[in-house]
Protein backbone atom coordinates (compact mmCIF):
# COMPACT_ATOMS: atom_id res chain seq x y z
CA UNK A 1 0.00 0.00 0.00
CA UNK A 2 1.55 3.04 -1.62
CA UNK A 3 1.66 5.53 1.70
CA UNK A 4 3.35 8.95 0.58
CA UNK A 5 1.62 11.94 1.13
CA UNK A 6 0.62 12.03 -2.75
CA UNK A 7 -0.68 8.52 -3.05
CA UNK A 8 -4.53 9.28 -2.45
CA UNK A 9 -4.35 12.76 -4.36
CA UNK A 10 -3.10 10.27 -7.29
CA UNK A 11 -5.69 7.97 -6.97
CA UNK A 12 -8.77 10.84 -7.10
CA UNK A 13 -6.63 12.13 -9.98
CA UNK A 14 -7.42 9.11 -11.94
CA UNK A 15 -10.68 8.38 -11.34
CA UNK A 16 -11.61 12.11 -11.94
CA UNK A 17 -10.00 11.92 -15.26
CA UNK A 18 -11.82 8.28 -15.96
CA UNK A 19 -14.87 10.34 -15.24
CA UNK A 20 -14.39 13.39 -16.94
CA UNK A 21 -13.86 11.12 -20.01
CA UNK A 22 -16.70 9.60 -20.19
CA UNK A 23 -18.65 12.99 -19.71
CA UNK A 24 -17.32 14.25 -22.74
CA UNK A 25 -17.89 11.38 -24.62
CA UNK A 26 -21.49 11.40 -23.92
CA UNK A 27 -22.31 15.00 -24.02
CA UNK A 28 -20.36 15.25 -27.17
CA UNK A 29 -21.74 12.00 -28.97
CA UNK A 30 -24.94 10.02 -27.14
CA UNK A 31 -26.91 13.16 -25.82
CA UNK A 32 -26.65 15.12 -29.10
CA UNK A 33 -27.97 12.62 -30.79
CA UNK A 34 -31.24 12.35 -29.06
CA UNK A 35 -34.51 14.44 -28.53
CA UNK A 36 -37.48 15.25 -26.26
CA UNK A 37 -37.78 12.99 -22.87
CA UNK A 38 -34.66 10.63 -24.00
CA UNK A 39 -32.59 13.94 -23.84
CA UNK A 40 -33.56 15.48 -20.55
CA UNK A 41 -33.21 12.03 -19.02
CA UNK A 42 -29.81 11.36 -20.80
CA UNK A 43 -28.99 15.29 -19.03
CA UNK A 44 -29.99 14.34 -15.80
CA UNK A 45 -27.59 11.25 -15.35
CA UNK A 46 -24.69 13.50 -16.25
CA UNK A 47 -25.59 15.79 -14.25
CA UNK A 48 -25.30 13.19 -11.43
CA UNK A 49 -21.72 12.04 -12.61
CA UNK A 50 -20.64 15.39 -12.15
CA UNK A 51 -21.96 15.98 -8.95
CA UNK A 52 -19.48 12.90 -8.44
CA UNK A 53 -17.04 14.53 -9.86
CA UNK A 54 -17.65 17.78 -8.13
CA UNK A 55 -16.72 15.60 -4.81
CA UNK A 56 -13.85 13.85 -6.27
CA UNK A 57 -12.35 17.22 -6.93
CA UNK A 58 -13.26 18.26 -3.52
CA UNK A 59 -11.15 15.46 -1.80
CA UNK A 60 -8.56 16.35 -4.29
CA UNK A 61 -8.11 20.13 -2.51
CA UNK A 62 -8.50 18.28 0.80
CA UNK A 63 -5.68 16.39 0.21
CA UNK A 64 -3.37 19.59 -1.36
CA UNK A 65 -2.67 20.74 2.90
CA UNK A 66 -0.83 17.34 3.93
CA UNK A 67 1.38 17.70 0.81
CA UNK A 68 4.78 19.11 1.48
CA UNK A 69 5.36 22.68 0.82
CA UNK A 70 7.99 21.87 -2.24
CA UNK A 71 5.56 19.85 -4.37
CA UNK A 72 1.96 21.26 -2.94
CA UNK A 73 2.34 23.93 -6.08
CA UNK A 74 2.72 21.38 -8.95
CA UNK A 75 -0.33 19.30 -7.50
CA UNK A 76 -1.82 22.80 -6.90
CA UNK A 77 -1.45 23.03 -11.01
CA UNK A 78 -2.70 20.15 -11.45
CA UNK A 79 -6.36 20.60 -9.13
CA UNK A 80 -6.63 23.81 -11.33
CA UNK A 81 -6.22 22.18 -14.37
CA UNK A 82 -9.46 19.52 -13.01
CA UNK A 83 -11.47 22.43 -11.97
CA UNK A 84 -11.04 23.94 -15.43
CA UNK A 85 -12.17 20.10 -16.83
CA UNK A 86 -14.83 20.35 -15.38
CA UNK A 87 -15.82 23.90 -15.95
CA UNK A 88 -16.28 22.97 -19.64
CA UNK A 89 -18.10 19.86 -19.16
CA UNK A 90 -20.23 22.18 -17.08
CA UNK A 91 -20.63 24.89 -20.01
CA UNK A 92 -21.62 22.23 -22.26
CA UNK A 93 -24.06 20.49 -20.19
CA UNK A 94 -25.85 24.27 -19.69
CA UNK A 95 -25.67 24.57 -23.76
CA UNK A 96 -27.59 21.01 -24.41
CA UNK A 97 -30.02 22.35 -21.43
CA UNK A 98 -31.04 25.02 -23.18
CA UNK A 99 -31.05 24.29 -26.60
CA UNK A 100 -33.54 21.30 -25.40
CA UNK A 101 -35.44 24.48 -23.60
CA UNK A 102 -35.73 26.20 -26.67
CA UNK A 103 -36.63 22.72 -28.47
CA UNK A 104 -39.58 22.66 -26.11
CA UNK A 105 -40.63 26.02 -26.75
CA UNK A 106 -40.39 26.31 -30.55
CA UNK A 107 -42.19 22.80 -31.39
CA UNK A 108 -44.98 20.50 -30.32
CA UNK A 109 -44.85 16.71 -28.66
CA UNK A 110 -42.34 14.95 -30.99
CA UNK A 111 -40.45 17.99 -32.24
CA UNK A 112 -42.99 19.29 -34.73
CA UNK A 113 -45.17 22.23 -34.66
CA UNK A 114 -48.11 22.09 -32.92
CA UNK A 115 -51.06 23.24 -34.16
CA UNK A 116 -53.07 23.89 -30.71
CA UNK A 117 -50.35 25.86 -29.53
CA UNK A 118 -51.32 29.29 -29.42
CA UNK A 119 -48.15 30.90 -30.27
CA UNK A 120 -47.85 29.88 -33.67
CA UNK A 121 -46.04 31.72 -36.23
CA UNK A 122 -49.37 32.92 -38.21
CA UNK A 123 -50.20 35.34 -34.88
CA UNK A 124 -47.51 38.37 -34.95
CA UNK A 125 -48.58 38.48 -31.68
CA UNK A 126 -47.79 35.51 -30.56
CA UNK A 127 -44.67 35.41 -32.20
CA UNK A 128 -43.67 38.44 -30.38
CA UNK A 129 -45.13 36.93 -27.22
CA UNK A 130 -42.65 33.91 -28.36
CA UNK A 131 -39.45 36.28 -28.36
CA UNK A 132 -40.10 37.74 -25.39
CA UNK A 133 -39.89 34.17 -23.76
CA UNK A 134 -36.91 33.13 -25.76
CA UNK A 135 -35.43 36.74 -24.59
CA UNK A 136 -36.24 35.61 -21.09
CA UNK A 137 -34.80 32.36 -21.48
CA UNK A 138 -31.36 34.20 -22.85
CA UNK A 139 -31.29 36.50 -19.62
CA UNK A 140 -32.23 33.86 -17.37
CA UNK A 141 -29.00 31.67 -18.52
CA UNK A 142 -26.77 34.95 -18.74
CA UNK A 143 -27.73 35.48 -14.97
CA UNK A 144 -27.47 32.11 -14.04
CA UNK A 145 -23.64 31.87 -16.23
CA UNK A 146 -22.84 35.24 -14.22
CA UNK A 147 -24.01 32.94 -10.72
CA UNK A 148 -21.79 30.13 -11.42
CA UNK A 149 -18.93 33.16 -12.22
CA UNK A 150 -19.32 34.45 -9.03
CA UNK A 151 -19.89 31.34 -7.05
CA UNK A 152 -16.38 29.77 -8.63
CA UNK A 153 -14.32 33.25 -8.14
CA UNK A 154 -15.91 33.21 -4.37
CA UNK A 155 -14.55 29.62 -4.29
CA UNK A 156 -11.08 30.29 -5.68
CA UNK A 157 -10.92 33.37 -2.93
CA UNK A 158 -11.53 31.20 -0.20
CA UNK A 159 -9.13 28.68 -1.49
CA UNK A 160 -6.35 32.12 -1.11
CA UNK A 161 -7.65 33.04 1.68
CA UNK A 162 -7.37 29.42 3.61
CA UNK A 163 -3.74 28.90 1.72
CA UNK A 164 -3.03 32.08 3.39
CA UNK A 165 -4.43 31.22 7.23
CA UNK A 166 -2.43 27.92 6.35
CA UNK A 167 0.85 29.75 5.66
CA UNK A 168 0.36 32.29 8.98
CA UNK A 169 -0.25 29.06 11.22
CA UNK A 170 3.22 27.28 10.03
CA UNK A 171 4.88 30.58 10.59
CA UNK A 172 2.87 31.25 14.10
CA UNK A 173 4.39 27.67 14.89
CA UNK A 174 7.45 28.48 13.58
CA UNK A 175 8.30 32.11 15.99
CA UNK A 176 6.90 29.73 18.79
CA UNK A 177 9.19 27.17 18.35
CA UNK A 178 12.05 29.71 18.13
CA UNK A 179 10.99 31.54 20.94
CA UNK A 180 10.56 27.84 22.77
CA UNK A 181 14.53 27.03 21.91
CA UNK A 182 15.32 31.00 22.99
CA UNK A 183 14.24 30.36 26.38
CA UNK A 184 15.62 27.07 26.80
CA UNK A 185 19.28 28.57 25.17
CA UNK A 186 18.88 31.18 27.93
CA UNK A 187 18.16 28.78 30.67
CA UNK A 188 21.15 26.96 29.93
CA UNK A 189 23.30 29.85 29.58
CA UNK A 190 22.08 30.72 33.25
CA UNK A 191 23.24 27.48 34.60
CA UNK A 192 26.68 27.37 32.68
CA UNK A 193 27.28 30.75 34.76
CA UNK A 194 26.26 29.15 37.78
CA UNK A 195 28.57 26.01 37.30
CA UNK A 196 31.30 28.75 36.23
CA UNK A 197 31.01 30.64 39.51
CA UNK A 198 31.13 27.67 41.55
CA UNK A 199 34.24 26.55 39.42
CA UNK A 200 35.91 30.00 40.16
CA UNK A 201 35.34 29.95 43.82
CA UNK A 202 36.32 26.43 44.12
CA UNK A 203 39.44 27.52 42.46
CA UNK A 204 40.53 30.07 45.17
CA UNK A 205 39.36 28.16 47.61
CA UNK A 206 42.25 25.60 46.59
CA UNK A 207 44.72 28.52 46.07
CA UNK A 208 44.19 29.52 49.72
CA UNK A 209 44.40 26.46 50.96
CA UNK A 210 47.79 25.24 48.88
CA UNK A 211 49.21 28.92 49.95
CA UNK A 212 48.21 27.95 53.74
CA UNK A 213 50.17 25.01 53.59
CA UNK A 214 52.79 26.03 51.92
CA UNK A 215 52.86 28.82 54.68
CA UNK A 216 52.83 26.07 57.67
CA UNK A 217 55.90 24.02 55.38
CA UNK A 218 58.08 27.12 55.99
CA UNK A 219 57.35 27.74 59.44
CA UNK A 220 57.80 23.96 59.81
CA UNK A 221 61.30 23.98 58.13
CA UNK A 222 62.24 27.20 59.94
CA UNK A 223 61.66 26.10 63.47
CA UNK A 224 63.63 22.84 62.36
CA UNK A 225 66.66 24.99 61.05
CA UNK A 226 66.27 26.95 64.37
CA UNK A 227 66.45 24.19 67.19
CA UNK A 228 69.43 22.43 65.02
CA UNK A 229 71.72 25.41 65.01
CA UNK A 230 70.72 27.15 68.66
Amino acid sequence: MDNSPTALFENYDEDFKQLLASLKGKLDGDVKSLKGEQRKAALKRVSEELDEAEEIVAQMEVELPSMPVSIRQTYQGRLATSKSGLDKVKKTLRDLRQESQRSDLLSGPGGFPNPDDPYTDDDPSAYSTRTRLLQGTETLSDGTRRLDNAHRIALETEDVGGEILRNLRGQREQIEHTRDTLVQADSSIDRAAGTLKKMIYKMYQQKFLSAAIIAVLVALIIIVLWSKFR
